[in-house]
């Protein structure tokens, strides 16, 4: 019984998901919270929205520029509307995001599904209608939703993160809306009417285990994501400098595979040129956001080395492939087997290298991957040859 109402649950998502028009792709852009957490002003917004521009981020494909927690201090006491905290932005809230609209970008912002957020300023339960409206009414474009200081709301995670949906889509303003559940219910197998993406992990780290551990645990529900709803296993790190370029590389390139949201959290102003160029190869980013939006996942594990080969579709019938060394200080060859693909033992495969930007030639029946460095990756294309 338990087997069949599984069933109907997936086909369920599926068929049905979040009707905002948005998310057809994962998110791509920019949160103030990895890098600045509540040291938020609008001048860093203001610099950081240039920036984005002015490295090519923004041309890249990185739009939202989303100010995480912080942001907000109370509320008004007659009409209960959010109020901006006046030191760190007392231009207000309309301002900065006209500002990040001149600009060619779009604005997000976030809020909390309980009393108060995670840093204990005004949450919107029971305020989600208002919330909403002058969200609509500043022309946020964006809102990160998190689960803090909900435990006596008296409400089911399911129903409150309906109701900002629900009061998101009265406002007549297309608002994605990512939801930060992490993961504890499984949000995975039932916010697809909900949201436009979902937390399905912990907040990341910026350390090599902290990320593995985020997109082992988004694995899981690979299955469950598609065009309009994307797992997400949190924001990136590279650029923040808690792991080597080598591990950075690694990092993107799970995320892209997978599908998840790529929402930059360093700071970019001061960004490194190798950071840049990791963030902005066009090829790994056109695996994120292809149009197929079916999450690459793990094809094969190998325990004694310690590697792994995953794998996901693409709309033009060709593969993205990741063959990954995951073991400690030692380089390694990762042999891709084409049936673990999908294809023939016999099949005959065009294959590129999309790091090096470089095309390999073409090979039967497996490829194998030489001299992977210890936490590194190599990210490829693979397409089939109709003969």
């Amino acid at each position: 019984m338990l087997f069949f109402s599984l069933i109907i649950l997936i086909l369920f998502n599926f068929i049905y998901s979040l009707d905002n028009g948005l998310g057809k792709t994962p998110q791509m852009g920019w949160n103030s919270w990895n890098h600045f957490g509540c040291s938020i002003n609008e001048t860093i917004i203001r610099s950081t929205t240039d920036a984005l521009i002015s490295t090519g981020l923004a041309q890249a494909g990185y739009t939202y520029v989303n100010i995480d927690d912080c942001w907000a201090s109370s509320r008004d006491l007659k009409t209960n509307f959010i109020i901006p905290d006046p030191i760190g932005f007392p231009s207000g809230i309309a301002s900065l995001a006209d500002y990040v609209h001149s600009r060619g970008l779009l604005f997000g912002l976030y809020s909390d599904a309980g009393y108060n957020t995670c840093a204990g300023r005004p949450g919107s339960f029971g305020y989600e209608e208002i919330d909403a409206h002058v969200y609509a009414q500043w022309k946020v474009d964006y809102l990160k939703y998190d689960n803090c200081h909900s435990f006596l709301t008296n409400k089911t995670i399911k129903e409150r993160y309906e109701r900002m949906r629900d009061a998101l889509n009265h406002t007549g303003r297309p608002i994605f809306y990512s939801a930060c559940e992490w993961g504890d219910m499984l949000p995975a197998l039932w916010f697809r009417t909900i949201a436009n993406s979902w937390r399905t992990t912990g907040d990341i780290n910026d350390d090599w285990l902290s990320m593995l551990l985020n997109i082992d645990i988004n694995d899981l529900f690979a299955d469950f994501a598609a065009p309009h709803g994307f797992n997400d296993p949190d924001m990136l790190e590279i650029g923040n400098g808690g792991m080597t370029l080598n591990e950075y590389r690694t990092h993107m390139s799970l995320w892209s595979i997978t599908k998840a949201p790529l929402l930059i959290g360093c700071d970019v102003r001061t960004i490194s040129k190798e950071s840049l160029e990791i963030l902005t190869n066009s090829e790994v980013i056109a695996v994120n956001q292809d149009s197929l939006g079916i999450q690459g996942k793990k094809k094969r594990i190998d325990l004694v080395y310690n590697t792994e080969v995953w794998a996901g579709p693409l709309a033009d019938g060709s593969k993205a492939v990741l063959a990954f060394n995951r073991a400690n200080n030692i380089t390694q060859t990762i042999l891709v087997l084409f049936t673990d693909l999908g294809w023939q033992l016999t099949s005959q495969v065009k294959v590129r290298d999309l790091w090096l930007h470089k095309d390999l030639g073409e090979f039967q029946g497996n490829y194998t991957a030489y001299n992977i460095e210890s936490h590194g990756v190599q990210m490829l294309k693979m397409t089939l040859i109709t003969l």
